[in-house]
């Protein structure tokens, strides 16, 4: 028994000290892996500030867009519509503008104070430009196509005036008997139709009609493919 207790004494003292350092061990790595813990990025944090640059590009991006948007320019708009020019061989001249040649409802209806034969003479020359002026201070408020008197310039000169009309039955009976043609010209005969005493010399041809804005309108002929060059418009335009 003696001798039992003697190894006793020796060996315990070898065992205790590896129990201490193992339990020291397990509490260093139990902080060393707090300690890693607390340095590791927060995912949460890192997704907020991803939301917060695209938001902040995006932003950026539309102030850079916005401006270019307000500058753009605006275009005139154009439209095809069916013009026909006639009158008496002794007479004036009238210019016709409608939607379609179906429709008996003239969109623009002019008396000119031009002389027939003399805008005839006038187109010989293959260049035709009429300008029809008004005042801004007396018609500021009314739509350029209902306004009811026109100064008129013919290849710039002063010709006289012009004056918007509605249609009378001579007029409609006229456009109803023209509803088959789109494009021509001729000359209608004394008495047909109701037509009066007198011919009645006409041009039909399809114009495009063009928009610049409030105050200027314009209608252009448009010249079939087979046949010579003819350049004839219209301009309605408000100054001053």
């Amino acid at each position: 028994m003696t001798k039992i207790d003697a190894l006793r004494r020796l060996l315990l003292p070898c065992f205790s000290p590896s129990t201490n350092t193992t339990a020291t061990n397990l509490t260093t790595k139990k902080r060393l892996s707090a300690s890693l813990r607390d340095d590791l990025p927060n995912p949460t944090t890192n997704q907020e500030t991803q939301i917060q640059d695209q938001n902040q590009d995006s932003a950026s991006s539309e102030s850079t867009i916005k401006p270019s948007i307000n500058l753009a320019p605006s275009r005139p708009s154009k439209t095809m519509v069916v013009g026909t020019i006639f009158g008496n061989r002794r007479g004036h001249v009238w210019f016709c503008i409608q939607h379609d040649r179906l429709s008996i409802k003239p969109l623009l209806l002019l008396e000119l104070s031009m002389p027939t034969n003399q805008l005839v003479k006038e187109m010989q020359c293959g260049l035709v430009r009429i300008a029809l002026e008004c005042d801004r201070s007396d018609f500021s408020s009314c739509p350029l196509r209902s306004i009811p008197v026109w100064t008129m310039y013919c290849n710039g000169k002063r010709v006289g005036f012009a004056l918007r009309r509605k249609a009378n039955d001579q007029n409609r009976s006229m456009l109803k008997t023209m509803k088959s043609m789109t494009v021509g010209a001729g000359v209608i005969p004394s008495g047909f139709e109701s037509m009066g005493s007198e011919e009645i010399m006409y041009m039909r041809a399809n114009y495009e009609h063009v928009v610049g804005n409030a105050d200027s309108e314009s209608f252009h002929l448009i010249n079939p493919d087979e046949c010579p060059g003819q350049e004839l418009s219209v301009f309605l335009m408000r100054s001053g």
